[in-house]
C-alpha cells in the first residue's frame, strides 16, 4: 500500500471520509496525538486499524464523537459524567461508561467489555473527519502499537509507512500527550490513564475523590504495562549523560535538548514525544531523561516515561 500524506485541508478531509466509508482507516490530527481513524459501527473497518497497528485484541478503543448528544446515543452518563462532559468536552478527557444496548459499535470497538472509552475532541480536523464521514471514529493513536505516539504527520509515516493510505497533516499537536481517561462510578471517579486533564481538576468538577485502579484487568486504552517505547534503552531520572547517551533535560538539567529549560510542565507535555521520535532517530544509541516532577500533569509525563521505559527494556 502506498501512503500519501496530504494537507488536513477541506480536500484532504473529503478524501479521508470517503476512504472511512470504504472501510479504510485513515491517520488525522487531534489535540492530544495523531490517530487512526475508522467507522466505529464497522467490524471490518476497525479489524484494519488492529491489523495496521498490530495491536492486541484485547486492548479496547476509544471512540470520537461529535457532540454530548452523539455520545449519549452510544453510552449511559451518570450524574459524574454529565458534569465532566460539561465541564471538559469537547477536549482531552475520554470517559468509560456503560455502553448502550442499541448502540450499535462493532464490538471489536470495547474487546468484549460492556464499557466503552468516549470522547468528543476539540480539533478542527477530527471534528470535520466525524461530520463528513457521518460515523462515530475508533481512533488510537496513529503508530505501531507499544511505540511512540505521534504528534506529527512525519512521525506516522514513520511507523505506518505502507499501512495505511492516507495521513492527514495538520501539524503538530498542542497537548502532545493522549488524553486523559476517567471511569466515573458510585461515589468516586477512578483515573485509568493521567492526562492533560489532571486528578486535582477531575475531583474539583464533580466534587468525587478521584482513585487510581486496582486490578489488573485491562479496561481502556493506554494501561499496558510496557508502552510508548524507542528502540532504544532509555534511562529515567538523568542529571548528567553517560557514555553514549543522547540527554533530554527539563528545568535545571539542560541536556542536549530540553522538553522546557523553565520547568513549565504543559511545554514539557507538548514536546515528550517530539523529542522522543528525535532521539530515537538520532545517532546516539541510546536516551536519558531528567526528572520530571510526579504531580499535576508532570504525573502524566512520568507515567508515559515509565511504560515506555520498561517497554524500550524489553
Amino acid at each position: 500500500m502506498q501512503t500519501r500524506i496530504i494537507p488536513a485541508d477541506p480536500a484532504g478531509i473529503a478524501e479521508a471520509a470517503a476512504l472511512i466509508r470504504a472501510r479504510q482507516p485513515v491517520a488525522v490530527p487531534s489535540e492530544t496525538v495523531y490517530g487512526l481513524a475508522a467507522d466505529a459501527t464497522d467490524s471490518e473497518a476497525v479489524a484494519r486499524i488492529y491489523a495496521a497497528k498490530g495491536r492486541p485484541a484485547f486492548n479496547p478503543l476509544i471512540v470520537h464523537v461529535a457532540d454530548l448528544a452523539a455520545a449519549r446515543a452510544i453510552a449511559s452518563l451518570d450524574t459524574a459524567a454529565e458534569a465532566l462532559a460539561a465541564r471538559f468536552w469537547p477536549g482531552p478527557l475520554t470517559l468509560v461508561l456503560p455502553l448502550r444496548p442499541d448502540a450499535g459499535i462493532a464490538s471489536l470497538v470495547t474487546a468484549g467489555l460492556d464499557t466503552i472509552a468516549i470522547r468528543v475532541p476539540a480539533h478542527p480536523a477530527m471534528q470535520a473527519l466525524i461530520a463528513a464521514s457521518g460515523r462515530p471514529l475508533a481512533a488510537p493513536s496513529a503508530n505501531a502499537s507499544g511505540t511512540i505516539s505521534p504528534t506529527r504527520g512525519a512521525h506516522v509515516a514513520r511507523s505506518l509507512d505502507g499501512k495505511v493510505a492516507l495521513i492527514l497533516d495538520g501539524g503538530a499537536t498542542g497537548h502532545g500527550l493522549e488524553s486523559t481517561i476517567a471511569a466515573p462510578g458510585p461515589g468516586t471517579l477512578r483515573l485509568l490513564r493521567p492526562g492533560p486533564i489532571t486528578a486535582a481538576m477531575l475531583s474539583e468538577a464533580t466534587g468525587l475523590p478521584v482513585t487510581s485502579p486496582t486490578g489488573g484487568a485491562i479496561e481502556a486504552p493506554g494501561q499496558l504495562a510496557a508502552h510508548y517505547a524507542p528502540s532504544k534503552p532509555l534511562r529515567l531520572d538523568a542529571t548528567d549523560a553517560r557514555d553514549g547517551e543522547w540527554l533530554i533535560g527539563f528545568g535545571s538539567v539542560a541536556g542536549h535538548v530540553s522538553l522546557s529549560p523553565t520547568g513549565d510542565p504543559v511545554e514539557a507535555a507538548a514536546r515528550l514525544f517530539d523529542l522522543l521520535h528525535e532521539a530515537d532517530a538520532g545517532p546516539a544509541p541510546s536516551i536519558a531523561i531528567a526528572p520530571i516532577p510526579h504531580d499535576g500533569l508532570g504525573a502524566a509525563i512520568t507515567d508515559r516515561l515509565a511504560r515506555a521505559a520498561m517497554g524500550a527494556a524489553r
